[in-house]
């Protein structure tokens, strides 16, 4: 399977250039098979290394803070985090040929959630609140990241310009009139807590019809808790909502930015990667129409 460009001025790690890089800084592994995973993911390149490792390679500058952060935080979190989360086994170095640092984690079994079923969708909901939880309640030091948890209005402009290319395709009055709502919403006045940042459905891992693993912890940081409820019209469905709501205890005011938090991603990732990635444009939506049919 060939690795498909989805930016400008990106890198694409190819299988060769990955087999140069483990040769040169961890030939222990340079023999082993490698393949390509199937991903919607536009931050990296993912393959498989033999049976026990991913290779996890940033396509584009954006993206190389992401390794960094996951080898740093990641071992902090796993052990109270309810859910699995990526487990990193080493880190890989700039090189001539490659500039930014990349990652080897563990391998783990499953499929994401936009293929995989889920046998029990209301227990997957309650999984999720409880991860949220729990990373929510970890101590915020003052090296803890800034995550997406911002202020609705740094994205404003690009919602804005988004409705307008899209005005053909979509309820854009409605959207845009959901998107006025959340923006003018009371903001989060409390402390800023930790978040996930991306809790679509490619970044939640099913086995056996079970939600076992939280992926992809790049967008990691602290800010507003109404980013992560995405999850809510990314991943659940009309019946599940209601379960993940009240498991998280969300007033109303929070509720509605993250109506705004999942319209807005969405928005942002149709036209951007409408003729490179039509598998996340299906997520995305999916989640504007859950969005909708919901206000």
């Amino acid at each position: 399977m060939g690795i498909s460009q989805l930016h400008a001025n990106e890198i694409v790690a190819t299988p060769d250039l990955v087999r140069r890089l483990l040769a040169e800084q961890f030939p222990k592994w340079a023999a082993l098979p490698l393949r390509a995973v199937a991903s919607v993911g536009t931050d990296n390149v993912l393959y498989r290394l033999g049976d026990a490792f991913t290779v996890r390679l940033p396509r584009i500058q954006w993206a190389t803070r992401q390794i960094n952060k996951e080898f740093l935080w990641l071992p902090k979190l796993a052990p109270v985090l309810p859910l699995g989360v990526p487990i990193p086994m080493a880190r890989g170095k700039p090189t001539t040929e490659y500039p930014w640092e990349w990652g080897v984690y563990a391998w783990v079994e499953g499929q994401d959630a936009t293929v995989a079923p889920v046998h029990a969708l209301a227990q997957a909901a309650q999984d999720l609140a409880a991860f949220i939880l729990t990373l929510q309640q970890q101590p915020v030091g003052l090296d803890a990241p800034a995550g997406r948890g911002l202020d609705l209005f740094v994205r404003d402009q690009l919602v804005r310009e988004a409705l307008q290319s899209l005005d053909a395709t979509l309820d854009t009055s409605r959207a845009l009139a959901l998107w006025e709502m959340a923006l003018h919403s009371p903001p989060w006045a409390a402390q800023p807590v930790w978040g996930h940042g991306d809790l679509i459905a490619p970044n939640l891992l099913i086995k056996d019809g079970v939600l076992t693993n939280v992926l992809d912890f790049g967008s990691l940081g602290v800010g507003d808790p109404a980013c992560d409820l995405v999850a809510a019209w990314s991943f659940l469905d009309a019946e599940t909502r209601p379960i993940f709501r009240a498991a998280l205890a969300v007033d109303e005011a929070t509720w509605l930015r993250g109506m705004g938090w999942a319209l807005s991603q969405a928005l942002l990732i149709v036209p951007y990667y409408r003729h490179t990635n039509p598998g996340l444009v299906a997520v995305a939506n999916r989640m504007i129409a859950e969005v909708l049919a919901e206000f």
